[in-house]
């Protein structure tokens, strides 16, 4: 299952939007470094369960199904803050980095009220411009990439001087190894920046920049998550940032509005649901004030606070992933023990249903691999079907 990075400056709101969807408590305060070691929590993403279309009452083992919606655990990562400079060990610099490279997607929570300065000490409001920030943290993860690929390069010239362009993928995977990285990830980040055909050992500095950058951005995709979105300086430099960043998700949000929101609800002193907070006990005046507050300066104006919509947008968006329900008895749709409809996975949109038996159920029905069935069209598939977003699936093997 990918792993969900989350990071920004110091005091950007990062932590709470980590304890926010996680539920934990990780150490929040308003000055840098709070985090030094990472957290590391589960989330859930939302997906619509098939249960209701074939009439059914499911009992999931892997996930929990509430009112026909499943809701899947998935990993986060929140780490220490980052200041710029990191990549030259700056602040925690290379523990930093060392953290996020497990990450397969980002969630850059920046402060978009502008009242924290670009080292996360709090300033007066409207007093620190943070349209920048999000190329700033992106310049650093380049960077970092870019000098560790470099002296690599360097240490190596020699030797790799002998070998052809043909074997570039493989001298870069050996290279890259630290990073989490596939193979195809690599290959396209070279046909991107045009170094498919060149010799490793005779890039120029610039061409490993080139292709460090299109590494990243294909290998570690991130949205903006435009935090602390209720405060009155807020919304101008939210669409600010939309049009400098027109190639990314941008989402307003309101971390610690919906860790307020969810703490409430764990306590059952609202119900709260599609924007909608209910009252359901006697609260004090500071507290009716806090949810009014909410209501007014963040659901009424963005229809939610933003937090679980960036979550659910890194793995349907950016990581592009399907839900996917595998049974094994396709008329009751059961396991071997009889849980109806066990288990959802969510998988690459791209992968066939072959790979899917053989990575996500068992390495044998992939190996043994017959065919697939499509519950729905009671139809047979072959080991090259891409899987859909909500397929329910059958695996037949000759074993």
């Amino acid at each position: 299952m990918p792993i969900i990075g989350i990071l920004g400056k110091p005091n950007s709101g990062k932590t709470t939007f980590f304890n926010a969807l996680t539920m934990q408590s990780a150490k929040v305060a308003p000055y840098p470094f709070t985090t030094i070691e990472p957290n590391k929590g589960i989330a859930y993403v939302r997906v619509e369960c098939v249960c209701k279309e074939f009439n059914v009452k499911d009992n999931p083992r892997n996930s929990v199904c509430v009112d026909g919606i499943r809701y899947v655990p998935v990993e986060l990562i929140d780490v220490a803050g980052l200041v710029q400079d990191a990549w030259k060990g700056r602040g925690l610099g290379n523990k930093f980095l060392d953290e996020i490279r497990k990450a397969d997607a980002i969630i850059l929570v920046v402060d978009v009220s502008g009242t924290t300065d670009s080292e996360g000490r709090i300033v007066k409001p409207g007093t620190y411009d943070p349209i920048n920030e999000p190329e700033m943290i992106f310049n650093e993860l380049l960077m970092w990439v870019f000098n560790n690929l470099k002296e690599e390069i360097e240490k190596d010239l020699r030797k790799i001087q002998r070998l052809d362009y043909n074997e570039n993928v493989q001298i870069l995977e050996r290279y890259l190894s630290g990073f989490s990285l596939k193979r195809k990830q690599i290959a396209n980040a070279l046909i991107k920046s045009r170094l498919e055909k060149k010799k490793v050992a005779e890039w120029s500095e610039e061409e490993i920049r080139n292709f460090c950058k299109e590494l990243l951005l294909s290998s570690k995709p991130f949205l903006i998550a435009a935090n602390k979105i209720d405060l009155p300086t807020s919304n101008e430099n939210y669409k600010r940032m939309k049009e400098k960043y027109k190639d990314f998700i941008i989402i307003p949000t309101s971390a610690e509005s919906e860790l307020a929101l969810r703490k409430a609800k764990e306590n059952k002193m609202i119900e709260y649901n599609d924007g909608k907070i209910r009252i359901l006990k006697e609260i004090d005046e500071k507290q009716r004030k806090a949810l009014e507050y909410i209501q007014k300066n963040v659901l009424e104006k963005y229809g939610s606070t933003g937090v679980q919509e960036a979550l659910e947008a890194c793995y349907f968006k950016l990581l592009n992933y399907v839900a996917v329900f595998p049974v094994e008895d396709q008329n009751k749709l059961t396991d071997h023990e009889g849980n109806v409809l066990p288990d959802v996975f969510l998988v690459p949109s791209d992968m066939n249903v072959r790979d899917f038996a053989s990575e996500y159920i068992h390495t044998e029905l992939g190996k043994y691999f017959l065919y697939a069935i499509d519950v729905r069209k009671k139809q047979k598939l072959g080991e090259d079907y891409i899987l859909k977003h909500r397929d329910v699936i059958k695996i037949v093997s000759s074993k």
